[in-house]
């Protein structure tokens, strides 16, 4: 059977600290710089998700994926802190973890084998994408 790969696009907005408390604070400021600023700094980002959709599927796989990450990612994360959130408990978070936590929260509520990679663009230079477990 054949696959047609279907992205769509989210966004949301939200503030973090790059900061790790594995590292004292000189080592923060050397591995993150500005980004290690105790009060924080935002983004607005981009989410990329990719799905594998049968022909058969039609709109309404997109509009399941379109439900599933509104309600499981986009109000999770808009207008928040994201080192609050539970997922960043023992991450620091950076955009790779952001793209890894995005993908491990969507994945279960998609069809197995569905989810093809999800991608996150923090700033205009930084994308960052994940495509599950090799």
């Amino acid at each position: 059977m054949s696959h047609v790969h279907v992205t769509r696009r989210y966004r949301f907005c939200a503030a973090h600290r790059l900061h790790t408390d594995l590292l004292s604070p000189e080592e923060n400021w050397a591995a993150f710089g500005k980004c290690n600023n105790p009060n924080g700094h935002g983004h607005n980002y981009v989410v990329l998700v990719t799905i594998r959709s049968g022909a058969a599927q039609g709109t309404s796989a997109l509009d399941r994926l379109d439900h599933i990450v509104s309600e499981k990612i986009v109000e999770r994360f808009d207008h928040r802190d994201l080192n609050g959130d539970p997922a960043f408990a023992a991450l620091t978070t950076t955009g790779e973890n952001l793209v890894k936590v995005i993908w491990d929260i969507l994945e279960p509520f998609l069809p197995a084998g569905s989810l093809y990679k999800v991608g996150v663009i923090e700033t205009r230079d930084n994308y960052f994408e994940y495509a599950g477990a090799a």
